[in-house]
C-alpha cells in the first residue's frame, strides 16, 4: 500500500445500515427525506439492541430533534417500544394509562401518584411508567414519589407488578428494572443535552396492552398534533392529551385545563375551568420529598394544600374515564372518596406488601 493511501475504517453491516438512517434524517431541510414507519422501527431496534454506536445514536437523536420527527416516524419508533418493552394486562377491565415526562418535575408539586391511588381505589385500573432521575431536568420521578409514600416499585420483578395491577388496580414500570434496553440510551441522551425524540416517545408508549384510555401530557401544540397522528396510525383509538403542569397530566387549578379527546380519528377539544366548579387553590411549589410526603398524606385524607387540586384532578379523570356523566357529579364523588380516605387505604395496603 502506498504511504499516501488512507485506509477507510469499515463499519459492520448493522452500523452501515444505521448510517443510512442518519443520512435520511440529517441531510438538511431541503434534502432530508425522513424515514418510513418501517425504517423508523428498524432504527429504534438498532439503538435499543446496541447495534448502533454511541456516536451514531447521538448523531441520529440530535438530528432528529432539530428536524422534528414526522408522526409516522414516531409511530415506527413506538412499534419498536411495543415489541421490546414490558407488557401488562387488565383482562376484562379498561385501564387508564398515564404518560408523563420521564425527566420529572422541578417547579410544582406532583399529583399523579395521589390521583392514581384514589382512582385505583375506586376500581379504575391505572398503569404508569417512568425511570430514574434523567436528563435534561433531573426532576423528581414517579418512583421516588411513590417510595416517599412507602410504595416501592423499583425492586419488583415484572410478574409482581402485574400481580399488583391485577389485585389492587395499580402499576408502575421502572425503566432501569423493566426496560433495560431503553435505559442504555441514557448516557447519550445526557451527552447531547436536549430532549431527543425518545422523550416524545415516552409520552406515546404504554406497557399496557388491551382496552384502555391513553392519557398523554404535552407542553407545545405541535407536539400534541404530532401525537394525535402518531397514535392514530398506531391503532390507539381512545386518547386524551392534556396540557398539564410541566408537561405532565396534572391539570392546573389556576387556569383552564386544556385537553383534547381523540376517539376513532375524531378530535374534540375539552376545556376544564376549575373556578366554574369552585376550585380556587393556587399551584403548590415543589419543595422536597419529605414536604411532599406530608402534603400528599394530608391530601389523601381531604386536607392540606394539595387537597383541592387532588379533588379536581380525580374528578376530571373520573369523568373523562367514563365513570360519571358530568364533571360536577365527579367532583362530588372525588370529595367523598377523599373524605372516606379511600386512597390512603390503598396506600397502606400497598405499603404493607
Amino acid at each position: 500500500m502506498s504511504p499516501l493511501t488512507t485506509q477507510r475504517p469499515s463499519l459492520d453491516p448493522t452500523q452501515a445500515r444505521f448510517r443510512e438512517f442518519i443520512g435520511k434524517v440529517g441531510s438538511g431541510e431541503h434534502t432530508s427525506t425522513g424515514l418510513t414507519r418501517e425504517e423508523a422501527r428498524e432504527a429504534m431496534d438498532l439503538m435499543l439492541l446496541g447495534h448502533a454506536s454511541d456516536a451514531q445514536v447521538g448523531a441520529f437523536l440530535i438530528a432528529h430533534r432539530i428536524r422534528r420527527p414526522a408522526p409516522l416516524e414516531l409511530t415506527g419508533m413506538l412499534d419498536s417500544y411495543r415489541n421490546h418493552g414490558p407488557v401488562l394486562h387488565t383482562p376484562g377491565q379498561r385501564a387508564l394509562c398515564f404518560n408523563v415526562p420521564y425527566d420529572g418535575r422541578t417547579r410544582t408539586a406532583p399529583l399523579l401518584p395521589l390521583v392514581a391511588l384514589v382512582l385505583a381505589a375506586q376500581g379504575l385500573p391505572v398503569v404508569m411508567h417512568g425511570g430514574g432521575p434523567m436528563p435534561v431536568k433531573y426532576g423528581v420521578t414517579l418512583a421516588e414519589l411513590f417510595a416517599a409514600l412507602d410504595i416501592e416499585w423499583r425492586d419488583l420483578e415484572l410478574p409482581a407488578i402485574q400481580e399488583r395491577l391485577t389485585t389492587h388496580g395499580l402499576a408502575l414500570t421502572h425503566q432501569p428494572c423493566h426496560f433495560p434496553l431503553a435505559e442504555r440510551l441514557l448516557p447519550v441522551r445526557d451527552a447531547i443535552g436536549k430532549r431527543p425524540p425518545v422523550a416524545s416517545l415516552e409520552l406515546l408508549w404504554t406497557p399496557h396492552q388491551g382496552d384502555h384510555l391513553l392519557i398523554s401530557g404535552f407542553v407545545h401544540p405541535p407536539t400534541e398534533s404530532r401525537a394525535w397522528e402518531a397514535l392514530a396510525a398506531a391503532g390507539e383509538h381512545d386518547v386524551l392529551t392534556a396540557k398539564g403542569l410541566e408537561g405532565s397530566t396534572d391539570l392546573p387549578t389556576t387556569r383552564a385545563g386544556i385537553t383534547a379527546r381523540l376517539i376513532q380519528g375524531r378530535t374534540e377539544r375539552i376545556l376544564l375551568h376549575p373556578r366554574d366548579h369552585g376550585i380556587t387553590a393556587e399551584e403548590v411549589p415543589w419543595g422536597d420529598l419529605h414536604t411532599w410526603r406530608e402534603q400528599g398524606l394530608a391530601a389523601l385524607s381531604g386536607s392540606g394544600p394539595l387537597a383541592e387540586a387532588l379533588a379536581w384532578n380525580t374528578a376530571a379523570y373520573l369523568w373523562l374515564g367514563g365513570q360519571l356523566d358530568c364533571l360536577e357529579a365527579a367532583l362530588n364523588q372525588a370529595r367523598a372518596l377523599l373524605a372516606a380516605r379511600c386512597g390512603e387505604g390503598l396506600r397502606q395496603r400497598l405499603a404493607s406488601l
